[in-house]
């Protein structure tokens, strides 16, 4: 044992927390080089949580005594950060510094063979992460950061924000830094953090060939894989104050519909019966539009037996194979573009075609032409509702193609999944969706271009799982979900914002 571990053992003994025989005991079954934490952290394991407070607190006397000067030998503490251990329900993570990650055994992404189209973003870098638990980081401490800890303090503040439930944290120059938790900006610092702090934070977690790649273009999106199985998804940008990262936090594992708030979960999973046409999830952006794309391609992956292919710009939730075989690709590392990744697609025997988003002509083209070869097409868009995600589809074509596309997508649209997150009386979000379903109605309406009529359609579907936004709306008012206000402002119908504002009068009235 090394002079601190023993020091550390001898104070636990003291302490009756540890006898001398399994001190000595597990001092044999630790390596050589085994560090004051491994000792620290192998007794937790074996039994001893319910000692955790006295343990870490005869860590910080052993650390002091170390630093004083009362034993001898080197000082284990110089230029350390005090130990902190922490228990098993606090992300387990190594913190190494820049140069860790480039070891001989975990060799960088080396560049892709330049395009004459198009520039291939770099291959996704992996942080190495394992065994010590951060805490906090205190802005405060922001101005000392050099380059071997500011990938420390950037992956303590990821999963720390992560492991407290909010859904982004943002690194901005010339801002505080500050987390989105429940759809609320909660600022997380008082001082600015200035460029130079921004830069070191932001670009701390990047390889060689992507640090290049962001210099280059000023914009880079791109997935932060950790090998402890969280990711994030990154967008760095450069804007007149430095440089801002924003980090969305990436759900381990694809929740299910039930999960995520989804009353009609049993009829969404009817869609997916179909072997083929085009179903679409759309919503404002935060809206979960991703986390609903997961959990229906793992709801596809517990009852199907097919081959999906999934192109996501980047790839966010990692989905492992079960009953279907699952090929995730992501625009930038592993394919040029959507249109190209699409288009190949169709040579790669799918099923089941997974867009993370459809954003132009070429993507949309190429997934409404898929999904009438006998592909069953699922996507997202950045739409509201039924009606503006059918206009948003149909009116990117020229003119001369409108009578052609309106026929294809009556023929081939499955469904549309319109959602929202609204922030509810628990302090939470509760999920509102609207449902589209095809029926010859639908088709008819498609055809002639007459979306406007929609509403009236999907009121009368009513009976066949139809459902409007309004509706799942005030379903949660009417459940106590959410607030009269919060209704209020996410209600079109006329006829239910008054029966909310009768309420309220009612509510208001003086006893007679």
């Amino acid at each position: 044992m090394t002079n601190d571990i023993k020091l550390f053992a001898n104070l636990c003994i003291k302490q009756e927390i540890l006898s001398t025989a399994y001190c000595k005991e597990l001092g044999h079954t630790l390596s050589a080089d085994a560090e004051l934490l491994d000792f620290a952290q192998a007794i937790l394991e074996d039994g001893h949580e319910e000692d955790f407070e006295q343990i870490q607190e005869l860590l910080h006397q052993a650390e002091q005594m170390v630093i004083d000067g009362k034993i001898a030998g080197s000082n284990p503490f110089r230029n350390k950060e005090p130990i902190v251990i922490e228990q098993d329900s606090r992300p387990k993570i190594k913190l190494p510094s820049k140069k860790a990650a480039s070891t001989p055994t975990e060799p960088e992404p080396q560049p892709h063979a330049p395009s004459a189209q198009k520039e291939e973003k770099p291959a996704e870098h992996v942080i190495n992460v394992n065994e010590v638990y951060p805490t906090w980081i205190d802005p405060s401490r922001l101005k000392d950061l050099n380059e071997d800890t500011a990938q420390q303090a950037l992956i303590a503040l990821l999963l720390v924000a992560a492991h407290e439930g909010a859904s982004d944290l943002h690194i901005c120059a010339g801002s505080r830094i500050f987390v989105r938790h429940q759809r609320a900006i909660v600022y997380q610092s008082k001082s600015i953090v200035t460029p130079e702090i921004a830069r070191l934070l932001n670009l701390s977690i990047l390889s060689d060939e992507q640090t290049t790649y962001f210099n280059k273009h000023q914009d880079y999106d791109f997935a932060l894989p950790f090998n402890s199985g969280q990711r994030f998804r990154v967008n760095l940008m450069q804007h007149k104050e430095g440089i801002a990262g924003t980090y969305r936090i990436v759900p381990a594992q694809a929740p299910t519909l039930e999960e995520l708030g989804f009353t009609n979960a049993d009829r969404l999973k009817q869609l997916l019966a179909f072997h083929n046409g085009l179903i679409l999830v759309t919503g404002p952006v935060g809206s979960g539009k991703t986390t609903t794309l997961a959990a229906l391609v793992d709801s596809l992956n517990q009852t199907r037996e097919d081959h999906i292919i999934t192109v996501e710009e980047p790839i966010e939730v990692i989905q492992e194979s079960k009953l279907c075989q699952i090929t995730q690709r992501g625009v930038g590392p592993h394919t040029q573009t959507y249109k190209r990744a699409l288009k190949g697609a169709l040579r790669q025997d799918p099923d089941i075609i997974v867009i993370g988003e459809m954003r132009d002509l070429e993507t949309i083209e190429m997934a409404i032409s898929a999904s009438e070869t006998g592909h069953l097409v699922i996507a997202t868009m950045h739409t509201s509702d039924a009606a503006t995600t059918l206009n948003r589809l149909l009116d990117v074509f020229p003119p001369a193609q409108q009578s052609q596309i309106r026929s294809m997508v009556a023929e081939s649209l499955r469904g549309i999944i319109c959602q929202r997150l609204l922030p509810n009386n628990s302090g939470g979000l509760s999920l509102a969706s609207e449902l589209l379903l095809q029926n010859l109605a639908v088709s008819a309406l498609i055809r002639e271009g007459k979306t406007q009529a929609l509403a009236n359609v999907m009121e009368t579907g009513r009976g066949v799982g139809m459902v409007q936004m309004d509706y799942s709306v005030i379903e949660l008012w009417e459940s106590g979900a959410i607030s009269d206000e919060v209704a209020l402002s996410n209600l079109r119908n006329r006829m239910l914002r008054k029966h909310i504002l009768d309420h309220q009068s009612a509510q208001t009235e003086p006893a007679q």
